[in-house]
């Protein structure tokens, strides 16, 4: 796929073609997301951090299907509220930036208020 436009449109017309766009409310598609989210953990869980880095490869395909799963309910979430998810991310990066500043939080995993 070119472009994120390009795999909204595919994944809109995916589901109208299965007349799924009936279920497909914001609120009903962020539920699947979060669901799609734990089985991405579910994958994860109890692995070191190590073991979580080095994946067989059976394991990384059923991650990459998760990851998949997320990704496209997340695009079908910004279709049906008519978010531009990279102007949306765009805007999101600034904030963090200013929330972040890199001189004050460089190796730190604290948040924004605890610095």
């Amino acid at each position: 796929m070119a472009d994120l436009d390009e795999l909204r449109i595919r994944i809109r017309q995916f589901a109208e073609a299965r007349d799924w766009d009936q279920y497909h409310a914001p609120k009903n598609l962020a539920m699947a997301l979060i669901v799609e989210a734990a089985e991405l953990v579910e994958h994860f869980q109890w692995l070191s951090e190590a073991q979580s880095q080095a994946l067989a490869p059976e394991k990384l395909a059923q991650v990459a299907e998760e990851l998949a799963d997320i990704q496209i309910y997340l695009i079908r979430i910004a279709d049906k509220l008519n978010v531009d998810l990279l102007d949306a991310v765009d805007k999101k990066i600034a904030v963090n930036a200013k929330k972040y500043p890199a001189d004050k939080v460089r190796g730190s995993a604290k948040k924004y208020n605890e610095f």
